[in-house]
């Protein structure tokens, strides 16, 4: 019996989430890659995942790629600037710990909650709508459309923006203040300690936050839905759209499109991941 290995207490512990992440991710993630090399009847073929370099899937992902790289590339930077404003010395601490639970709870804000706060504010009879006609000024008449490409992400940069916050967050505290003192000890301007200090080590984590700001707009489906009924064209809502009412045609199209999905976001999670090895490195 002395003899016996027992399997560790932390094992044990983890089974539950071992198989939570078998059952709900990589079964139905499996079943999906095979899905989308099946035919109509039967057999395998690679006819439907040809079908997705032609219109209008093509558009779908093209709109996909734009609306997620729009919103990745301007939240990011904006939410440095915010982050950093927020955690630089001089500001008072209260300013942190409101702005970080502001951003906790509304990078999880979405769906149609997200798209009935943003029809009543700048829809055709929203508050600032109304507020801007009312005074000679009338946001239509200038072209914009909330339900439009440009009001997803409008409505993306809502939860974009405090997501960014919460990730660089920790990326800004890694820049020692030690650091700033000795470079300015050796005589170096504020020009050149951002310049060979502190954005070669904000670089990868900034870098890092973007990738993971695309993948999260890129797999958003309910807010944009909501939003616009389906009538912009991206993938989440076009593979929506066969499951709910066109499965007769080619059920493995959508799974087609959701596996080109994947190849999208592998394709982030390429550069992602050495990016985070090297940003680990400066916060240790």
């Amino acid at each position: 019996m002395s003899g016996r290995r027992r399997l560790p207490l932390a094992w044990i512990v983890t089974l539950p989430f071992f198989a939570y992440t078998l059952l709900f991710m990589f079964l139905p993630a499996g079943s999906v890659l095979i899905g989308a090399f099946e035919g109509k009847t039967h057999g395998y073929t690679i006819s439907n995942v040809t079908t997705l370099f032609h219109h209008p899937y093509i558009d779908a992902f093209k709109t996909s790629i734009e609306i997620s790289g729009t919103t990745a590339l301007i939240g990011g930077a904006v939410g440095l600037a915010v982050a950093y404003a927020a955690i630089r010395e001089g500001t008072p601490r209260w300013v942190r710990s409101a702005l970080t639970t502001f951003s906790g709870v509304a990078a999880n804000f979405g769906g149609i909650p997200l798209a009935f706060a943003f029809i009543s504010t700048l829809g055709p009879l929203g508050i600032i709508t109304v507020f801007g006609r009312s005074h000679g000024w009338d946001p239509t008449a200038h072209g914009f459309s909330l339900f439009s490409k440009t009001g997803v992400e409008l409505a993306y940069m809502y939860f974009q923006l405090p997501l960014m916050i919460l990730v660089i967050s920790p990326a800004i505290d890694g820049l020692r203040k030690e650091w700033r003192e000795a470079s300015s000890n050796l005589g170096a301007s504020q020009l050149q300690f951002w310049r060979y200090v502190g954005v070669p080590v904000l670089m990868p984590s900034l870098l890092g936050a973007i990738i993971l700001l695309f993948g999260n707009a890129f797999a958003a489906y309910a807010t944009a839905y909501s939003l616009t009924a389906g009538t912009v064209n991206i993938v989440p809502i076009l593979i929506g759209a066969y499951y709910s009412g066109n499965v007769l045609n080619n059920p493995h199209l959508a799974q087609a499109m959701a596996f080109g999905m994947f190849a999208v976001l592998a394709v982030m999670m390429v550069f992602y991941i050495p990016l985070q090895r090297r940003a680990a490195r400066w916060a240790k």
